[in-house]
C-alpha cells in the first residue's frame, strides 16, 4: 500500500510560481515511476508529467512543456512539481499518482495509487 499527500497549492497571479509537493509512504519509493495530473471543473484528468525510476528522464504534457519541471527526492520519498509563467488556463486540481512500474504511463489508469489533490488557482 502506499500513500501519497500532495501539498504546495494556492492562489497565484499569472506569470507567477508555484511548487507543489507530494510526499509517498513505503520503502519502494525509489523504484516506482510518479505522475502529476490535474482536473480542471468539468474536464477529464489529464496528464501533466511524470518521472521514472532514478536515472530515467521525465516526461510532460506539450501544454506545460517549458514551464513546469518534475524532480523527486529519494531520501524525502518526495516529488516535485515545479510550476512557472502559470497561466489561467492551468487553473485545477493537481494529483499526484504512483505506478508499481519504474516507467511513467500518460493515461490516468496506468497508476495505481492516487493522492488526494491540491487546488491551483491562477488569476488573471
Amino acid at each position: 500500500q502506499v500513500q501519497l499527500v500532495e501539498s504546495g497549492g494556492g492562489l497565484v497571479q499569472a506569470g507567477g510560481s508555484l511548487r507543489l509537493s507530494c510526499a509517498a509512504s513505503g520503502r519502494t519509493f525509489a523504484v516506482t515511476a510518479m505522475g502529476w495530473f490535474r482536473q480542471a471543473p468539468g474536464k477529464e484528468r489529464e496528464f501533466v508529467a511524470g518521472i521514472g525510476r532514478i536515472g530515467s528522464s521525465p516526461n510532460y504534457a506539450d501544454s506545460v512543456k517549458g514551464r513546469f519541471t518534475v524532480s523527486r527526492d529519494t531520501a524525502k520519498n518526495t516529488v516535485y512539481l515545479q510550476m512557472n509563467s502559470l497561466k489561467p488556463e492551468d487553473t485545477s486540481v493537481y494529483y499526484c499518482a504512483s505506478r508499481w512500474l519504474g516507467t511513467t504511463s500518460t493515461l490516468v489508469g496506468g497508476y495505481d495509487y492516487w493522492g488526494q489533490g491540491t487546488q491551483v488557482t491562477v488569476s488573471s
